[in-house]
Protein backbone atom coordinates (compact mmCIF):
# COMPACT_ATOMS: atom_id res chain seq x y z
CA UNK A 1 0.00 0.00 0.00
CA UNK A 2 1.82 3.07 -1.01
CA UNK A 3 1.37 6.32 1.42
CA UNK A 4 0.00 8.74 -0.83
CA UNK A 5 -3.03 8.45 -3.15
CA UNK A 6 -2.80 11.95 -5.19
CA UNK A 7 -6.32 12.33 -4.47
CA UNK A 8 -6.21 15.06 -2.21
CA UNK A 9 -4.02 17.13 -4.92
CA UNK A 10 -6.75 19.27 -5.71
CA UNK A 11 -8.16 20.06 -2.11
CA UNK A 12 -10.63 17.77 -0.89
CA UNK A 13 -10.57 14.89 1.19
CA UNK A 14 -12.86 11.57 1.72
CA UNK A 15 -14.48 11.34 5.03
CA UNK A 16 -16.74 8.29 5.91
CA UNK A 17 -19.30 8.13 3.60
CA UNK A 18 -18.46 11.36 1.11
CA UNK A 19 -15.82 14.31 0.06
CA UNK A 20 -15.29 17.45 1.42
CA UNK A 21 -13.11 20.59 0.65
CA UNK A 22 -10.10 20.00 3.43
CA UNK A 23 -10.79 22.98 5.37
CA UNK A 24 -14.61 22.10 6.05
CA UNK A 25 -15.28 22.66 9.44
CA UNK A 26 -15.67 18.69 9.91
CA UNK A 27 -12.23 18.21 8.96
CA UNK A 28 -10.82 20.80 11.00
CA UNK A 29 -12.59 19.39 13.90
CA UNK A 30 -11.19 16.13 13.64
CA UNK A 31 -8.05 17.45 12.60
CA UNK A 32 -7.83 19.12 15.77
CA UNK A 33 -8.63 15.86 17.91
CA UNK A 34 -5.35 14.09 15.53
CA UNK A 35 -3.45 16.73 16.38
CA UNK A 36 -4.37 16.51 20.42
CA UNK A 37 -3.89 12.63 20.44
CA UNK A 38 -0.40 13.65 19.09
CA UNK A 39 0.39 15.33 22.07
CA UNK A 40 -0.97 13.23 24.09
CA UNK A 41 1.49 10.57 22.84
CA UNK A 42 4.43 12.65 23.68
CA UNK A 43 2.90 13.06 26.70
CA UNK A 44 3.01 9.35 27.46
CA UNK A 45 6.91 9.08 26.15
CA UNK A 46 7.82 11.46 29.03
CA UNK A 47 6.21 10.27 31.58
CA UNK A 48 8.29 7.56 33.98
CA UNK A 49 6.32 4.13 34.34
CA UNK A 50 7.30 3.41 37.82
CA UNK A 51 5.69 6.54 38.88
CA UNK A 52 3.10 7.58 36.42
CA UNK A 53 1.44 4.04 35.30
CA UNK A 54 -2.33 5.08 36.11
CA UNK A 55 -1.79 8.22 33.87
CA UNK A 56 -0.03 6.40 31.20
CA UNK A 57 -3.00 4.03 31.23
CA UNK A 58 -5.74 6.93 31.37
CA UNK A 59 -3.37 8.67 28.45
CA UNK A 60 -3.42 5.35 26.40
CA UNK A 61 -7.65 5.02 26.75
CA UNK A 62 -8.25 8.69 26.03
CA UNK A 63 -6.03 7.72 22.77
CA UNK A 64 -8.57 5.32 21.98
CA UNK A 65 -11.51 7.74 22.41
CA UNK A 66 -10.10 10.47 20.58
CA UNK A 67 -10.14 7.78 17.46
CA UNK A 68 -13.21 7.21 18.21
CA UNK A 69 -15.09 10.59 18.57
CA UNK A 70 -12.63 12.03 15.89
CA UNK A 71 -14.14 9.06 13.71
CA UNK A 72 -17.74 10.11 14.75
CA UNK A 73 -16.94 13.66 13.46
CA UNK A 74 -15.73 12.06 9.96
CA UNK A 75 -18.71 10.09 9.75
CA UNK A 76 -21.30 11.77 7.36
CA UNK A 77 -23.53 8.12 6.78
CA UNK A 78 -27.21 8.33 6.90
CA UNK A 79 -27.37 5.09 8.80
CA UNK A 80 -23.87 5.39 11.23
CA UNK A 81 -23.44 4.42 14.62
CA UNK A 82 -21.44 6.54 17.15
CA UNK A 83 -18.25 5.46 18.66
CA UNK A 84 -17.47 7.44 21.67
CA UNK A 85 -20.68 7.23 24.52
CA UNK A 86 -20.77 8.93 27.40
CA UNK A 87 -19.22 5.80 29.53
CA UNK A 88 -15.88 7.36 29.05
CA UNK A 89 -16.79 10.82 30.33
CA UNK A 90 -17.57 8.92 33.58
CA UNK A 91 -14.51 7.70 34.10
CA UNK A 92 -13.00 10.97 33.19
CA UNK A 93 -14.67 12.66 35.68
CA UNK A 94 -14.07 9.55 38.41
CA UNK A 95 -10.06 10.20 37.12
CA UNK A 96 -10.34 14.04 37.55
CA UNK A 97 -11.30 13.83 41.29
CA UNK A 98 -9.12 11.45 42.40
CA UNK A 99 -5.86 13.37 40.55
CA UNK A 100 -7.62 16.80 41.87
CA UNK A 101 -7.60 14.70 45.54
CA UNK A 102 -3.97 14.02 44.79
CA UNK A 103 -2.58 17.44 44.13
CA UNK A 104 -2.48 20.05 46.71
CA UNK A 105 -5.50 22.57 46.51
CA UNK A 106 -5.18 25.25 43.99
CA UNK A 107 -6.62 29.28 44.88
CA UNK A 108 -4.75 31.19 41.89
CA UNK A 109 -4.47 30.70 37.92
CA UNK A 110 -1.30 28.63 37.17
CA UNK A 111 0.73 28.85 34.53
CA UNK A 112 1.38 26.27 32.23
CA UNK A 113 4.68 24.61 32.63
CA UNK A 114 6.86 22.30 34.83
CA UNK A 115 8.43 19.51 34.21
CA UNK A 116 8.15 18.20 30.19
CA UNK A 117 5.32 16.09 30.57
CA UNK A 118 3.19 18.66 32.32
CA UNK A 119 3.72 20.69 29.66
CA UNK A 120 2.85 18.75 27.00
CA UNK A 121 -0.22 18.02 28.87
CA UNK A 122 -1.10 21.47 29.14
CA UNK A 123 -0.47 21.98 25.49
CA UNK A 124 -3.01 19.23 25.16
CA UNK A 125 -5.52 20.49 27.38
CA UNK A 126 -4.97 24.04 25.11
CA UNK A 127 -5.57 21.82 21.75
CA UNK A 128 -8.82 19.59 22.90
CA UNK A 129 -10.33 23.29 24.05
CA UNK A 130 -9.83 24.40 20.60
CA UNK A 131 -11.23 21.16 19.15
CA UNK A 132 -14.38 21.53 21.10
CA UNK A 133 -14.46 25.11 19.96
CA UNK A 134 -14.43 23.86 16.66
CA UNK A 135 -16.82 21.07 17.14
CA UNK A 136 -18.96 23.50 18.60
CA UNK A 137 -18.76 25.39 15.38
CA UNK A 138 -19.78 22.36 13.72
CA UNK A 139 -22.43 21.47 15.64
CA UNK A 140 -24.04 24.86 15.38
CA UNK A 141 -24.30 24.47 11.66
CA UNK A 142 -24.92 20.80 11.02
CA UNK A 143 -27.29 18.99 13.53
CA UNK A 144 -25.87 15.21 12.74
CA UNK A 145 -23.00 15.63 14.82
CA UNK A 146 -23.21 13.69 18.19
CA UNK A 147 -23.55 15.86 21.26
CA UNK A 148 -21.19 13.14 23.15
CA UNK A 149 -17.99 14.47 21.42
CA UNK A 150 -18.19 18.08 22.90
CA UNK A 151 -19.30 16.90 25.90
CA UNK A 152 -15.88 14.34 26.33
CA UNK A 153 -13.72 17.48 24.72
CA UNK A 154 -14.48 19.62 27.54
CA UNK A 155 -14.10 17.26 30.37
CA UNK A 156 -10.72 15.88 28.68
CA UNK A 157 -9.88 19.20 29.26
CA UNK A 158 -10.55 19.12 32.64
CA UNK A 159 -8.57 15.61 32.97
CA UNK A 160 -5.39 17.03 31.21
CA UNK A 161 -5.03 19.73 33.58
CA UNK A 162 -5.51 17.89 36.84
CA UNK A 163 -2.67 14.73 35.25
CA UNK A 164 -0.53 18.06 34.59
CA UNK A 165 -0.72 19.53 38.26
CA UNK A 166 -0.72 15.71 39.34
CA UNK A 167 2.74 15.26 37.29
CA UNK A 168 4.29 18.24 38.50
CA UNK A 169 3.32 16.82 41.90
CA UNK A 170 4.42 13.77 41.94
CA UNK A 171 8.14 15.01 40.81
CA UNK A 172 8.08 17.66 44.12
CA UNK A 173 7.99 20.77 41.10
CA UNK A 174 5.74 23.18 42.42
CA UNK A 175 3.12 24.59 40.23
CA UNK A 176 3.63 28.69 39.08
CA UNK A 177 0.87 30.77 40.31
CA UNK A 178 -0.19 33.51 38.07
CA UNK A 179 1.29 36.61 40.25
CA UNK A 180 -1.87 39.05 39.08
CA UNK A 181 -4.63 36.25 40.14
CA UNK A 182 -7.00 37.07 42.78
CA UNK A 183 -8.22 33.84 44.63
CA UNK A 184 -10.48 32.40 42.39
CA UNK A 185 -10.81 29.13 43.41
CA UNK A 186 -12.59 28.14 46.85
Amino acid sequence: MKLYTKQGDKGKTSIIGGRVDKDNLRVEAYGTIDELNSFIGKAITELDPAKFQDVIDDLTAIQHELFDGGGDLANVMKDRQYKLTEEPIAILENRIDLLSEEAPPLKRFILPGGAPAAATLHIARTVARRAERQTVSLMKGIEDVSPVVQKYLNRLSDYLFAAARVVNYRLTIQDVEYIRSGDVFK
